[in-house]
């Protein structure tokens, strides 16, 4: 009995490992990229991070110039607000709203197709004053699901609420601006609807096809660090699955003593070693820096996981990690940094 779950466990683990493959995330070694702001004498008053998603390069100059424009538009916002003084969380919420419009990202209306060729999103966003979280999962009408998590937070108690409840949830505030009820084909892009084809066919799946999660982190003038994290999931997978993007201390974590993290990559793996809270973790107790917290992390090979993580410490630290070919990435600060990359 024990060697039967054994076998199911690792023939389901390598159907995980395929299902990501195909969804452009690379499972071939690769060396860490770390990314962080040049030394400055001084801390930052405000900073943010942006990620669209880690996997493999997009290689169609049509969608390197639609996610760079993106980008561009979600970083200019985002760095605009904090230096404004407007909160981290509220600015987080807003670039995130800004990604999940876009079709060129796997977030909101460029979700990835599930098996059965629907829409099943998730979204997380956490206050790093006191860890107060708001989650969704495996929403299929919600137009924005950044937004009605924010709700979870503010208007519950809960942290997490999923499928037809949250969406039960989300109809109570058809009112508000921040949320709008839309079919689940609005989600259908033509795009990810070849994306899903090929991956059924079990065709190998073009690099530009890679759209990972999206997700940004933001300390404020006031010292306040937030961070959000929305998603479509992977391709192919299975109804009703959840990745790592609505769990807090998975794929999203936010602590003003010490940082606020977002992940991106292959959600079983983070939510296995709770990797956002892991950082936290290793600068309260280890005492290390964000930028050793992260290449620890991404170079583990005792327990180790694929994707990419962007965070910002609460001195200003930006830092950007990932294993896979490449990660769509956008930071600023108030030193004057203001930087998008997509290809590189």
């Amino acid at each position: 009995m024990q060697r039967s779950l054994r076998d199911k466990s690792q023939m389901l683990r390598a159907a995980l490992l395929i299902i990501a493959t195909f969804s452009g995330i690379n499972f071939g070694a690769a060396e860490i990229a770390m990314a962080q702001p040049e030394e400055s004498e001084k801390d930052a008053q405000y900073a943010i991070v942006i990620h669209g998603g880690a996997g493999g390069v997009p290689t169609s100059p049509e969608w390197i110039e639609q996610r760079t424009q993106v980008l561009n538009q979600a970083l200019e916002l985002g760095s605009t607000m904090l230096k404004e003084g407007r909160s981290s969380l509220e600015t987080v919420e807003a670039v995130v709203r800004i990604l999940e419009d876009s079709e060129h990202f796997n977030a909101g209306r460029g979700a990835v197709c599930n098996a059965e060729g629907k829409h099943e999103l998730d979204a997380t966003i956490m206050d790093g004053r006191n860890r107060a979280t708001g989650a969704v999962g495996g929403v299929s009408i919600v137009k924005n699901p950044i937004s009605l998590a924010r709700l979870v937070m503010t208007e519950t108690p809960h942290v997490l609420l999923v499928t037809a409840g949250a969406e039960e949830f989300a109809r109570k505030f058809e009112e508000d601006a921040s949320i709008e009820i839309v079919p689940n084909t609005y989600f259908a892009t033509e795009h990810q609807r070849q994306a899903i084809e090929r991956t059924k066919k079990a065709l190998e799946q073009q690099e530009d096809d890679s759209m990972g999660t999206v997700g940004c982190v933001a300390l404020d003038k006031s010292g306040n660090i937030a961070a959000a994290t929305s998603t479509g999931g992977l391709t192919n997978k299975a109804f009703g699955r959840i990745g790592d993007s609505p769990i807090a201390g998975a794929g999203t974590f936010a602590d003003n003593a010490t940082c606020g993290v977002s992940c991106t990559g292959v959600g079983e793996d983070f939510i296995r070693n709770a990797i956002a809270y892991d950082i936290s973790a290793r600068m309260s107790y280890k005492g290390s820096s964000l930028q050793d917290a992260v290449r620890e992390v991404l170079n583990s090979t005792d327990h180790p996981i694929r994707g990419g993580v962007i965070a910002i410490d609460h001195t200003g630290n930006i830092v950007i990690g990932f294993n896979t070919p490449g990660m769509s990435r956008a930071a600023a600060d108030s030193n004057g940094r203001f930087e998008v990359h997509v290809k590189d």
